[in-house]
């Protein structure tokens, strides 16, 4: 017999009906997964956002990041050009950033975790106990001047390829904003 037949058809039909749904992009009434009868739940999407980076106030490895430096970037890549990363690691995506500007404090990204993924689920639940809000930009420098005294670095001009989920953010003040709403569900639980 095959694993098909074996199966009840509730089950079956079940986790069929949650494959169309979430590929057509239907989630229920509050964006956050329609449950099919008989199915496995739909994780809901969790919105993230926050300060990558802090213009005027350098970072640990004393770098300086000045107003301006993402201008260029943000132009050619958007957004969706942008890479969400798990811990500085490509093999890793965990997210999409929608929106990402520059403001006079820093480079300012909103978007969502996509807990469809295992290491998206961990980020949401870690995110939503408040044991993770670290935010830390994966970058080419393409013009940056060194204080030979002070040893800081002043950059100008940065080529940003990532953002990512951190534990230690360089930068202490690059972190999500207290009104990131990493909410997630337990596989298999019930909307009500």
């Amino acid at each position: 017999m095959s694993r098909a037949q074996t199966e009840s058809p509730v089950k079956r039909d079940g986790a069929a009906l949650a494959m169309r749904a979430l590929a057509a992009g239907r989630f229920g009434r509050d964006g956050g997964g329609a449950e099919p009868k008989g199915g496995r739940a739909l994780v809901r999407p969790t919105r993230i956002s926050g300060y990558a980076s802090v213009f005027g106030a350098p970072d640990d490895a004393l770098d300086m990041v000045m107003r301006g430096a993402f201008r260029r970037s943000l132009a050619e890549r958007g957004a969706q050009g942008i890479r969400f990363l798990w811990q500085h690691d490509p093999a890793r995506p965990i997210g999409v950033w929608e929106s990402a500007r520059e403001d006079a404090h820093g480079l300012y990204l909103s978007g969502r975790l996509v807990t469809d993924t295992r290491t998206g689920r961990d980020a949401a639940a870690l995110v939503a106990a408040g044991a993770l809000d670290g935010l830390s930009i994966g970058f080419r420098t393409r013009s940056a001047r060194r204080d030979p005294q002070s040893g800081l670095r002043r950059i100008f001009d940065i080529d940003l390829w990532e953002v990512s989920l951190v534990t230690f953010p360089l930068h202490p003040m690059a972190r999500l904003d207290a009104g990131s709403t990493a909410t997630s569900r337990a596989p298999g639980a019930l909307d009500s």
